[in-house]
């Protein structure tokens, strides 16, 4: 239990390293939780820095997403039981404090992104062939909607349901629902936008936007 509990804080901490905030620090100290949405994720990024800050932000993002659930589980320690815990409940397990860590970074004040980004690196890493599904939905939401939050919690639901079909009750499909959820209580804000009918769109890649 010792170990377990070891690799779980690893996880978290790992998550806790906000790519938003690390970029923002090499970029001259730029903090973008002050701008934009005021959100540290890869789409605050994108809108408020551009392309190329954006894109490393999602690297580091999704990275620790990856690290989390392939690495972190299989870290010798030099405690009782700390041989390497292979197998998918490790990893879910690691995987779902990484992004635990990614929302509330004990770093940087407990204020951080929405997890998406991180839960993707996870996904990756447990169940790669579910990420189809995802990116289907994801894409298809976005270009008929424009809204980002709406399209990333229906792609959550996507890789959730695609997994409970193919394997109920298995730690990677726990995993799949617990994120989805969780990804929705994230994105909370949205959902209240989206019902006020004021949610930002990305007008530029929706194919049915209105063209002057």
């Amino acid at each position: 239990m010792l170990a377990l509990g070891i690799r779980c804080l690893l996880a978290y901490l790992l998550g806790s390293l906000m790519g938003g905030l690390i970029v923002g620090k090499l970029y001259g100290g730029v903090d973008i939780r002050t701008q934009g949405s005021g959100n540290a994720g890869g789409t605050n990024a994108l809108r408020t820095q551009g392309k190329v800050f954006a894109l490393w932000v999602m690297i580091i993002d999704i990275g620790k997403g990856v690290a989390a659930a392939w690495l972190v589980p299989v870290i010798p320690l030099p405690v009782p039981g700390g041989e390497i815990l292979t197998g998918p409940p490790t990893a879910a397990l690691c995987g779902i404090l990484c992004i635990i860590g990614h929302v509330w970074p004990l770093f940087f004040g407990f204020r951080g992104g929405k997890g998406a980004a991180t839960y993707v690196g996870v996904t990756a890493v447990l169940a790669p062939v579910a990420l189809i599904p995802g990116v289907i939905v994801f894409a298809a939401t976005l270009t008929l909607t424009g809204f980002v939050g709406l399209s990333t919690m229906l792609a959550a639901w996507a890789v959730a349901f695609f997994l409970l079909f193919q394997s109920a009750g298995s730690p990677v499909a726990n995993f799949a629902f617990a994120a989805a959820c969780f990804i929705m209580f994230t994105h909370r804000a949205n959902i209240k936008r989206l019902r006020e009918g004021n949610e930002n769109r990305f007008h530029k890649v929706m194919l049915l936007r209105k063209r002057h």
